[in-house]
């Protein structure tokens, strides 16, 4: 990506986040860790308490609370099974929980307020392979009421104005991510779950995606990005660490390191699985 294209990208990312900002009062909040926030729910965009889920006999989530600042990128990171997705499906109110609470925005977890506030991009992407691009989105925004202005910049912020009439069948697994993600940015939603968006996808793509998310960060939307791949926690705020339904640790790269005097992520969070099974009841 050029210069020219990443200042065009920021450009309609802002312009569609300003108007956002007129639609609606949005409390802004960044921060670095969720010990900076003040305590009360109100605070964070997401706030988990004693969360537990079972799916299919099992425990899939065991006790889970944390809290995700406004306005930041955190990362969901362990290896795969471990409860990320079932996670983010509490998260946007489509798992049903055993116990505890899920708060988003100050409201329950899937209510109708927060239909249009929250955004999701499953991991396989959720789009209409019979659709041209532009036809995707367009459908999306008329399920949120959005304006036709918004198809166009949802477009032009992931990179595919130029794929607009192609049938989303025809692309590549990268460019129907993007879709997907167009399909969740025309709602202009405060808070954006994406479950494992960059699998799959080769280094270039991936940094590209993630300079949009970054982006997107910058101008007030929060951000929860799972991922097994540990190189790209770097690129995250905080990070939430799990393994088999538990959360290990709730922190950020810096600390990680500092905690476990690994400088590689992997090495650290291979550290922290350490401690885990070095603590659990014989």
């Amino acid at each position: 990506m050029t210069r020219s294209e990443s200042g065009t990208t920021v450009d309609i990312l802002r312009t569609l986040l300003t108007r956002f900002r007129t639609r609606r009062t949005i409390h802004h909040m960044m921060s670095s860790s969720v010990d900076e926030l003040p305590p009360g729910p109100v605070d964070a965009a997401i706030d988990i308490a004693d969360l537990r889920v079972r799916r299919g006999g099992r425990i899939a989530l065991d006790g889970v609370t944390l809290r995700v600042a406004r306005g930041a990128i955190t990362g969901l990171l362990g290896p795969s099974g471990c409860g990320k997705t079932t996670l983010m499906r509490s998260i946007v109110g489509t798992q049903i929980v055993s116990a505890g609470s899920v708060t988003v925005l100050g409201l329950p977890a899937g209510c109708a307020e927060l239909r249009h506030r929250v955004g999701y991009v499953t991991q396989n992407p959720t789009i209409y392979p019979d659709l041209r691009v532009v036809d995707n989105v367009r459908y999306f925004a008329a399920l949120y009421g959005s304006e036709p202005s918004d198809v166009d910049d949802a477009l032009a912020a992931v990179g595919l104005d130029d794929f607009r009439r192609s049938l989303a069948g025809n692309l590549s697994g990268g460019q129907r991510t993007r879709v997907s993600l167009a399909c969740a940015l025309v709602a202009q939603p405060e808070v954006l779950v994406l479950d494992e968006p960059t699998v799959g996808l080769d280094p270039v793509l991936r940094a590209d995606l993630w300079d949009r998310f970054a982006t997107l960060a910058r101008h007030g939307t929060t951000l929860l990005i799972s991922s097994h791949v540990m190189d790209e926690a770097d690129r995250c705020e905080d990070l939430l660490l799990l393994r088999d339904g538990r959360l290990l640790a709730h922190t950020t790269p810096t600390r990680l390191r500092e905690d476990t005097a690994c400088q590689s992520l992997d090495e650290a969070f291979l550290s922290i699985i350490r401690r885990d099974i070095a603590a659990a009841p014989a």
